[in-house]
């Protein structure tokens, strides 16, 4: 498929997804939307691919959601909710269910959706000059979407989430370090290296046990929804599959050999 509004590349099992509408920081439009649903069901069904990157061409990493198209849609007899239902709802469950992690590779701003984009990938890596405006929002008259009022709270807690939501507006954006600070994003790196140190350490992760990651991702985000029962339960089930698997049996093997281990993600 040729994509017309993200970039796509693979490299030492990692693939690199681009937003690439420079002209507009990267703004959601129904064209990216479609792309990041193709590249993120190709690295699904991809033996090749073990992470993700996901990251901004340009000074923004995300805008947010393109108005100007959105207001033309409405015009035509489209409502927002099923436009967001469709849409950015259904790419962030994408992400999150996604069982191989997603490093955020954040350049610039992160802005309404776009910080919501953001805090959907597993861990997060930003430039310096990067920043987030979660008050894009209120700014004009509507409330968070893209699981903002969901994912934020859950790594600052609900006050400053909604502290973040009210006042972190463009005048007063969250810098990188002050993101770092409050858990939003795992580290900072200068502009310049921040993205070969996201790619690193996709790489890093690549080499790594591809079913364990996915499966330890995927019992951490729902144990934020299940009773301490319920997740005991969930890791009982799950190991007994894992121990099952060839990653396990080479895992065991190199540790009691003194090798690093050849994981094939099986």
């Amino acid at each position: 498929m040729t994509y017309e509004a993200i970039l796509y590349d693979v490299h030492e099992g990692v693939a690199t997804l681009t937003l690439n509408r420079v002209e507009t920081r990267n703004a959601l439009n129904n064209a990216m939307y479609r792309d990041l649903k193709h590249a993120l069901e190709t690295v699904k069904n991809s033996r090749d691919v073990r992470a993700v990157v996901l990251t901004g061409n340009g000074k923004g990493f995300c805008s947010g959601q393109d108005l100007a198209e959105l207001n033309e849609l409405v015009g035509q007899g489209m409502t927002v909710s099923d436009m967001l239902r469709a849409n950015l709802n259904q790419m962030i469950l994408d992400m999150r269910a996604l069982e191989k992690p997603i490093i955020g590779a954040v350049n610039g701003v992160a802005a309404g959706a776009g910080g919501s984009l953001a805090l959907a990938t597993d861990i997060r890596v930003a430039s310096q000059e990067a920043s987030f405006v979660f008050a894009a929002f209120v700014n004009i008259g509507i409330i968070p979407d893209g699981g903002g009022t969901y994912l934020l709270p859950q790594l600052v807690g609900a006050s400053k989430a909604l502290e973040l939501a009210w006042l972190a507006d463009a005048q007063h954006r969250i810098s990188a370090q002050e993101a770092l600070q409050l858990g939003i994003i795992n580290r900072v790196a200068s502009h310049d290296s921040f993205l070969s140190e996201a790619q690193e350490l996709a790489q890093r992760l690549a080499k790594m046990a591809t079913l364990a990651l996915g499966q330890t991702k995927k019992a951490v985000y729902q144990a934020m929804e299940r009773s301490l029962a319920q997740a005991l339960d969930h890791e009982a089930t799950t190991q007994g599959r894992m121990f099952q698997t060839h990653d396990f049996s080479e895992g065991v093997q190199a540790f009691l050999e003194k090798r690093p281990a050849q994981f094939k993600g099986e």
